[in-house]
């Protein structure tokens, strides 16, 4: 079974990219639309120590808190804010006003608004790692997670059961031998998913990682394939290499006597790899069959979401069966066990293995839909549409002063250029934050900003995909947004991205 994901979720994270990988993901707090209010503030509408306009970036949070990107465990470093030039593209003066933009009367100032208060951005818990490292084949890492050792401890628990009918001889050396098998079928299982991995890898896919774990591996390929082909050969070389590896067991055990270990072992690798092999190849997402499922019916449709939506609601139907079937299969001695055999501890732990099981297909396939649906969101997520107004200043303006300017100009974020108007550097919004009011006339904007490197310019034509990927490449919390000209159009921040992402999959997909 491999997973396909990773590519879409935006994340913001905090000014560390060295400790974060690359990868947007969902905020934590939902859309609004409600901008509040402006607050009453002393004398006149913009005074010196005022930051800059907080027009709430597209779906600002219901307290009128400005989109402050968070830090984030996992995929995204921090950076800072940036800024759009005038008509004449020249870094000085207004922004100009973009449509997507707000009217400046209807902006609040940052001062207003939570961020002001001097909270800092709330920290999220770590990413859970992989487990154990186990090696990098074909440059893909490999983990065992914790669970394996549960899984690996109940294999060589019910398998030495079965030794000890069969060669009572072996006594307490019988879990040695449980315990080899165990680890014999999960390195099968890992077979199985290089399979996937390789093939992923002939297609030009990224592949994550490979996971062993709790019911078997899985292999986190970060796209989907291109065509319903390729999605259909990359499910399906999993299952057909545990078929090969049932065979090869299969032919192993014809010079050796059956009721010996070595007998005992490689029939049990061959009917496990079968076993793998078929219920792989189930017609239900998450699973290898599903996967071609979904191929089929993506190129008799045309439409991808299509052959998702039939092999999930397939993926479903199959978890009820073997939530209710899996049991009543045991039982009967239909899958090996003796029905009349079977005791009232042996009922519940098969169905307990039952509703696990359902759950993971059950589960999977809602995640497959939710990724689907992901994707179908995508192309709304665009650089243009979602770049915020700027304002450049210069290396020694004060910060109260570039604050009053963005405040004028509408605008809410700030670059710091050179005396010909070119981008030097972007003022981290997070370090605004720090500064009280009161000392803002005498600290200097170069002291506040982040040197902008090459990955933090994106392109205003970008979109979907492509644009999470760009915003993956280089961690950061705001990026500078440029024409193909080279002309700067704006400041795109992580945040804003994570909302419109949130907004657009809370939307029905058609």
């Amino acid at each position: 079974m491999d997973v396909s994901g990773g590519s879409g979720q935006p994340r913001s994270g905090n000014d560390e990219p060295a400790e974060h990988p690359a990868g947007p993901t969902a905020p934590a707090t939902g859309p609004t639309d409600d901008p509040g209010p402006e607050p009453e503030r002393g004398k006149g509408p913009a005074a010196p120590q005022d930051p800059p306009a907080a027009d709430r970036a597209p779906d600002g949070d219901e307290d009128g808190r400005a989109d402050t990107p968070r830090p984030e465990p996992g995929p995204t470093g921090t950076r800072s804010t940036a800024h759009t030039t005038g008509t004449d593209g020249r870094a000085h003066g207004a922004a100009p006003h973009h449509p997507h933009h707000p009217d400046p009367s209807e902006h609040r100032s940052l001062a207003h608004s939570g961020i002001a208060k001097g909270e800092p951005p709330q920290p999220r818990p770590k990413e859970p790692g992989g487990g154990i490292l186990m090696g990098r084949p074909f440059g893909v890492p490999v983990y065992v997670a914790p669970s394996w050792f549960l899984v690996a401890a109940l294999i060589t628990w019910v398998f030495g059961g079965q030794l000890d009918r069969v060669l009572p001889e072996l006594g307490a050396a019988r879990y040695l031998v449980s315990l080899f098998f165990a680890v014999a079928f999960y390195a099968s299982v890992l077979v199985h998913e290089l399979a996937h991995t390789v093939a992923a890898i002939r297609f030009k896919l990224p592949v994550r990682r490979i996971q062993l774990q709790f019911f078997g591996g899985v292999s986190e390929i970060e796209k989907e394939a291109e065509t319903p082909g390729r999605e259909f050969v990359l499910a399906f070389v999993g299952p057909l290499l545990s078929l090969l590896l049932a065979g090869l067991f299969y032919l192993a055990m014809k010079p050796v006597e059956p009721g010996t270990v070595p007998g005992v072992l490689l029939a049990g690798l061959m009917v496990s790899n079968l076993i793998v092999a078929i219920f792989n190849l189930l017609p239900g997402l998450p699973l290898d069959g599903g996967r071609m499922l979904r191929a089929v019916v993506w190129k008799i449709s045309g439409k991808p979401m299509t052959g998702t939506v039939a092999a999930a609601w397939v993926g479903r139907a199959l978890a009820v069966c073997v939530l209710i079937g899996l049991p009543l299969l045991n039982q009967s001695g239909a899958l090996g066990g003796g029905g009349e055999d079977t005791g009232g501890m042996d009922t519940v732990t098969d169905a307990l293995l039952a509703a696990i099981l359902a759950a993971i297909i059950w589960t999977g396939a809602g995640n497959s839909l939710r990724m689907a649906r992901l994707r179908e969101h995508l192309p709304e997520l665009r650089a243009r549409a979602l770049t915020r107004r700027a304002v450049p200043v210069e290396t020694d303006t004060p910060l109260s002063e570039a604050l009053r300017r963005a405040n004028a100009a509408g605008a809410r974020a700030l670059v710091v250029v050179d005396a010909d108007g070119h981008p030097l550097s972007l003022v981290r919004e997070a370090a605004i934050v720090g500064v009280p009011e009161h000392r803002r006339p005498w600290v200097a904007v170069s002291g506040l900003a982040q040197e902008l490197t090459d990955g933090m310019r994106v392109s205003a034509e970008l979109a979907g995909e492509e644009l999470l990927d760009a915003l993956r490449a280089t961690p950061a919390t705001e990026y500078l947004v440029v024409e193909e000209t080279g002309e700067i159009y704006g400041v795109l921040s992580a945040a804003d991205v994570e909302r419109a992402f949130v907004k657009a999959m809370a939307r029905p997909t058609p």
